[in-house]
This record gives structure tokens, sequence and C-alpha cells, in this order.
């Protein structure tokens, strides 16, 4: 569950009631703690508990509309930018050079005559008589 510090972080990106009235909407603190709550689990939506959040279906369409009007990266984004400030994140990153190539036979062609990319890729394949190009 979200701390009231944490929620006081979230709340001024949470989208208004809209002009024209009708129903309210849910709690918008209930909804993220769904949310939250599904992502730390990873249970689907349909396995939130209804008791502590309601209906499911409320808790994913206003996820779904947070990600589709900029809400979610608008929270994201301002949290980065705090944690950066406060010095909690760790920029440095470990990356390696490792290449996994799979062989032109392992791209799910039937038609070995069929060029499977690469520049200078071989052009040959094994077939049950012999090798062809």
């Amino acid at each position: 569950m979200l701390t009231d510090e944490q929620w006081e972080r979230i709340a001024p990106f949470m989208p208004k009631a809209g002009p024209k009235g009708g129903r309210p909407h849910a709690d918008h603190r209930v909804v993220m703690e769904g949310i939250i709550y599904r992502y730390r689990t990873g249970i689907p939506w349909r396995d939130l508990p209804r008791e502590t959040f309601g209906p499911y279906q409320t808790v994913w369409k206003r996820h779904h509309r947070f990600v589709v009007d900029g809400t979610w990266d608008q929270i994201w984004s301002a949290l980065l930018a705090q944690a950066d400030a406060d010095g909690q994140i760790d920029w440095e990153v470990a990356v390696d050079s490792t290449i996994n190539r799979a062989h032109q036979h392992a791209t799910n062609t039937t038609r070995p005559e069929q060029d499977t990319g690469g520049r200078g890729e071989s052009r040959l394949f094994v077939d049950p008589v012999g090798i062809r190009s």
C-alpha cells in the first residue's frame, strides 16, 4: 500500500473529473494501489482482490487510460527525477558485448533457397543428396 508521503507525490498527476459531470471516478488512490499490487505480485488483472481494490475492470480501465493519456509517463518521469535529485539512482550500467546469432536454418523458413538475410551469409545449404548452392 502507498504511504501518505508516496501518495502526495502521485496525487497531483491524477486526472480531474470531466466538465460534463457524470459518474465520479472511483478513488484514485485505491485504484493506484491496485495497479501497484498487480505489478508487485504479477497476478492477472482478474485475480485482484475485489474486497480491497474493487472490480478489476475498474483498475484495468484506469491503468489503460493512464497509459494512453500520458498520466503514467508523467508519474514515472516525476518520480525518476525526484529519485535522481535525491541521489537514489545509480546510473552506472554494465553492458557486455555478447552477440547471439542463429544459424540460417533456424529461421523457421520452409524454403531453403529463400534468402535468410545478412550480408556475407553463406548461401549454401545441405540437402539429403549433398551440398547445393
